[in-house]
């Protein structure tokens, strides 16, 4: 038997990390897919595709072609629509599927948290009277909240938000994490900051701003995950690991 020939749909620090171990492995041939959003993402340790697929239809079609016997979903927890079509796809073309997405944050006592499910809901969050918004919710969905214009932004992202938001007042911040807990209730102490907008991403790398404002006392319109049902999920790389081996017979 040849080697087991596997599909990561990349995005995360998990997925990398999932990548290092594969690559060590001779039964083992993967390739990792990145969406081609970050402007210049790190070097992977395995075989590097970059950009869409054409939706469900073409990634049907890779899977065929490449004659993948894994798909792993190992997206950001906010890529939705390729969660989506990873899917579909694999029920219509019949490798596995599996996601490898870490836990979301939970709710602590002093957490003064508004949940919404998306973006709009954030945004609609956001309605009344003027106060200091720090977002970091990332650079693609940053443009939504110019239909809050009296708000005075502290906007925060990997890559530049291109076009700028359409608002009086607002500020950038290019900087990836992982941030650091006194740092992060510096900048939201400096800034004035009144009401912090984020993902549910999980993880410890951006978590400090969220504990930085429990300690402040400052209110968090948190955007919580809308991943599909359906799809098998695991929260970390040696349970990814663990699978990996229960679906693929030994080669």
């Amino acid at each position: 038997m040849g080697k087991h020939r596997i599909l990561i749909l990349s995005g995360t620090t998990e997925a990398r990390q999932l990548a290092e171990r594969l690559a060590l492995r001779a039964d083992i041939e993967a390739t990792i897919s990145l969406a081609g959003r970050t402007v210049d993402p790190k070097p992977l340790p395995l075989p590097t595709r970059v950009g869409g697929f054409g939706g469900a239809d073409g990634l049907v079609d890779y899977l065929a072609n490449e004659r993948i016997d894994l798909l792993i979903d190992a997206t950001h927890p906010f890529a939705n629509r390729i969660s989506a079509n990873a899917a579909t796809a694999s029920e219509r073309s019949g490798p596995p599927v599996f996601g490898l997405c870490r836990p979301g944050w939970e709710r602590q006592e002093g957490d003064r948290w508004i949940s919404v499910a998306d973006v709009a809901g954030a945004v609609k969050a956001l309605d009344g009277a003027s106060r200091r918004v720090f977002l970091a919710i990332g650079r693609q969905e940053a443009g939504q909240f110019s239909a809050m214009p009296q708000h005075a932004y502290l906007v925060r992202s990997v890559d530049p938000v291109v076009p700028p938001l359409e608002v009086p007042d607002c500020r950038y911040i290019l900087a990836s994490g992982p941030f650091d807990a006194g740092d992060e209730t510096r900048l939201l102490h400096e800034n004035n900051i009144a009401v912090v907008v984020s993902k549910n991403s999980g993880g410890a790398a951006t978590y400090a701003k969220i504990a930085a404002a429990r300690a402040l006392g400052i209110k968090v319109v948190m955007i919580e995950r809308q991943k599909p049902a359906g799809t098998r999920t695991v929260g970390t790389v040696e349970a990814a690991l663990e699978l990996i081996d229960q679906i693929l017979p030994p080669a």
